[in-house]
């Protein structure tokens, strides 16, 4: 919670209306700064993300492990994540984008009725 120094309001910016004083958005918005940020380099980048991307990467081997280890047919998802595995592989810097299109619904036309309540996070591949 901001308190605020009544003084100081009716100085920057109070104004009078019935129920006592109202204050204008300007009164209470902060002072403008400038903000400049520089991008970081490669070493930096490592520096600051790698631990983190290298966990994601081990919780993904461990689930991949579980998958392969279990019973059944693997289906459409399991698939979609070997796709956006080989897009990882490529060395180019759209990667990203590659990935997110490799679970996307490529088709433009809208479905007729739903047939289930969720998402299921990758494109079963029916038109």
């Amino acid at each position: 919670m901001v308190l605020y120094n009544p003084l100081r309001v009716l100085r920057t910016g109070a104004v009078a209306c019935r129920g006592g004083l109202r204050l204008r958005r300007k009164a209470l918005s902060p002072p403008r700064q400038r903000v400049y940020f520089t991008a970081m380099n490669r070493r930096e980048l490592l520096d600051l993300y790698f631990l983190e991307a290298r966990a994601k990467v081990i919780d993904l081997a461990a689930f991949l492990d579980r998958v392969r280890c279990a019973e059944g047919e693997t289906d459409f998802r399991y698939q979609a994540l070997k796709q956006a595995f080989t897009e990882l592989l490529r060395d180019d810097p759209e990667c990203a984008r590659r990935v997110l299109l490799s679970f996307s619904d490529p088709t433009t036309e809208p479905i007729a009725k739903a047939t289930v309540k969720g998402a299921c996070g990758a494109w079963p591949g029916k038109g």
